[in-house]
This record gives C-alpha cells, structure tokens and sequence, in this order.
C-alpha cells in the first residue's frame, strides 16, 4: 500500500521559513522519485521540485534559490524548506511520487504532475 503524508503547513508571515514533510511508506521510499507541487485557489497544480534519475533535483524558477528538498533516510521522510516566503507561494502543497522504472532524467519532465503516480493529502500554506 502506498502512502504519502504530508504535515508542516500553516500561516506564516512574508520573508519569513517554513518547512513541509512528507512522510513516505517503506515499501516504496528507495524505489520511486518524488516531488512538491502546489496549487492555489483558480490556478492549475504547479511542479516546485522534483528529484530525477540519479538523484539530482529541478526547481520551479519563481523558487530556485529559496526552497530545497532534503530528505532523511531514517525517517523516511522528504522535506520541502522554504525560505524567503512571499504572499504568491501561498497555496495547497502536495509531495508526489512516480515509480522508479518512470522516473525520467530531464530535469523540467519532473515539475510535470502527470508523471506521478501517488499523491500525498496536501498540506495548506498561508503567506500573508
């Protein structure tokens, strides 16, 4: 059974740190690429980051430079931190994940929902 949890999300002033979980089901934790998307009220679900082949990682270009995705293999757990947080990065936040046989290796193909095959709950954040 595959599950995703995500957690951390709340109200937080403009500039200011955040930082979002996604807690990951064993089972598929070492054998799926994952990433963070968003969605705001009106506006179509957006790709913030996502891990390709071999591990490295893409990054929206309205977030690069503020947000990285660091995971801790002993929690089974992968991290969204945000810094530097404007009233635009308020939105839903979901993690996803895509079986490893389809993770791609171009690094914009994996900021594309349609790659992923399980979704996380969503978790809500507020920058005001």
């Amino acid at each position: 059974h595959v599950q995703l949890v995500e957690s951390g999300g709340g109200s937080v002033r403009a500039g200011g740190p955040l930082r979002l979980s996604c807690e990951i089901s064993l089972y598929i934790y070492s054998s799926y690429c994952m990433g963070w998307f968003r969605q705001a009220p009106g506006k179509e679900r957006e790709g913030v980051a996502g891990m390709v082949r071999g591990g490295a990682t893409a990054y929206a270009d309205s977030v690069k430079g503020r947000f990285t995705i660091p995971k801790d293999n002993a929690k089974n757990t992968l991290y969204l931190e945000m810094d530097s947080l404007k009233p635009e990065d308020t939105a839903l936040y979901y993690c996803a994940a895509v079986r490893s046989y389809r993770c791609v290796s171009w690094l914009p193909a994996s900021l594309n929902a349609r790659l992923y095959d399980y979704w996380g709950q969503g978790t809500q954040v507020t920058v005001s």
